[in-house]
C-alpha cells in the first residue's frame, strides 16, 4: 500500500512509515502546500495512494461522490504521531490497496 499525508499529518508518520518499507509521498515534497482539498484528493488517486489526513472536509468531499484511492482519517490530536503510526500499520496489515479504493477508514 502507498501513502500520502496532508500537511496537517507530522512528518514523523511519513518517516516512521519509510523505515518500516512503505512508499510515502508528503504535501510538502510534493509542493503542494495550500492545494485545495480535491487537488489533494486527485494527486493521491492519481498515484494510487492512501491519503492520511485529519481535514473532515476530505471526508465531505468522498461522501459527496469524490473518487479517491482510499482516506484513513484520524480526528486532529487523537493520537501522538507514533499511535498514529501504529494505527497505520494496523490497517496496511489488514486491509489490501485494491480494497482501500474508494474506502474510508477510521483511525
Amino acid at each position: 500500500m502507498k501513502f500520502h499525508t496532508d500537511e496537517n499529518v507530522a512528518e514523523a508518520v511519513a518517516q516512521g512509515l519509510r523505515r518500516r518499507g512503505f512508499n510515502v509521498s508528503t504535501t510538502v515534497e510534493a509542493g503542494m502546500c495550500g492545494a485545495d482539498d480535491e487537488q489533494q484528493l486527485a494527486h493521491a488517486l492519481a498515484e494510487s495512494r492512501v491519503i492520511i489526513t485529519h481535514d473532515a472536509d476530505m471526508l465531505r468531499l468522498a461522501s459527496a461522490g469524490a473518487a479517491h484511492a482510499g482516506i484513513a482519517y484520524c480526528y486532529n490530536q487523537k493520537y501522538k504521531p507514533g499511535q498514529l503510526l501504529q494505527k497505520i500499520l494496523a490497517l496496511a496489515g489488514r486491509v489490501s490497496e485494491e480494497k482501500m479504493r474508494g474506502r474510508i477508514q477510521f483511525l
